[in-house]
């Protein structure tokens, strides 16, 4: 009834989070979508941003993959659905109450290939002893990405973590905020990372993408 309802009006429930703040589950148009007070969290222009985005590199539908943030676990459903990966995803949310969502609102559940794991995404990079083809780092609080995932430290651990021709995708924030950042990032690392920045996707976010070279 509520998705039949949603295309007269939006149908909206509300939660609150320690981290997140207020978090709204609206069916707007026959779907359902995550969103923060400011920005939308998952399943809605995000999704459509993240799929975007990856459509750009080559994802071996094995490969092993760490998303750092959660969200609803929209950029899951588009890996497993547009994109047929069926390799292991390794997902970080530091927030138990989106993690709850996920789960209960948009049937996102640990299986056999998902993993999800409860964590500062800071601590388990500096701790993670594995190794991935794709990283993923779609961190957001409200609508702003903490400024600690544009330091160089955090980068080359996450460098040391990545598969030779593998990719970090970083959703680096909404209107470009943080562009001399950015730039330093690509000029710290481009010996290491080859860099394709993609700006204003669907008018808002920003996408950084650095593959790893062979040596």
């Amino acid at each position: 009834m509520k998705q039949l309802l949603s295309y007269l009006w939006p149908v909206t429930k509300k939660t609150k989070s320690r981290i997140n703040g207020s978090l709204e589950i609206t069916w707007i148009n026959g779907k359902k979508v995550l969103d923060t007070k400011n920005a939308n969290y998952s399943y809605g222009t995000l999704q459509k941003i993240l799929s975007y985005s990856l459509s750009k590199i080559n994802i071996s539908s094995s490969s092993e993959i760490l998303l750092l943030g959660l969200g609803g676990g929209s950029v899951i459903q588009s890996l497993r659905e547009d994109f047929k990966h069926i390799g292991k995803i390794t997902a970080i949310e530091i927030d138990p109450v989106i993690i709850n969502i996920a789960a209960q609102e948009f049937n996102i559940i640990p299986n056999h290939s998902l993993e999800i794991i409860c964590d500062d995404a800071l601590t388990y990079v500096d701790t993670c002893k594995n190794t991935y083809e794709l990283i993923i780092i779609d961190i957001f609080i409200d609508n702003t990405v903490p400024q600690a995932f544009y330091e160089i430290a955090l980068w080359e651990k996450l460098i040391s973590l990545l598969k030779p021709q593998g990719y970090i995708l970083f959703n680096a924030g909404i209107y470009l905020k943080e562009k001399d950042k950015l730039n330093d990032l690509k000029s710290t690392f481009a010996s290491q990372l080859v860099f394709t920045s993609y700006e204003n996707i669907l008018g808002t976010n920003t996408i950084l993408i650095g593959e790893k070279s062979l040596k």
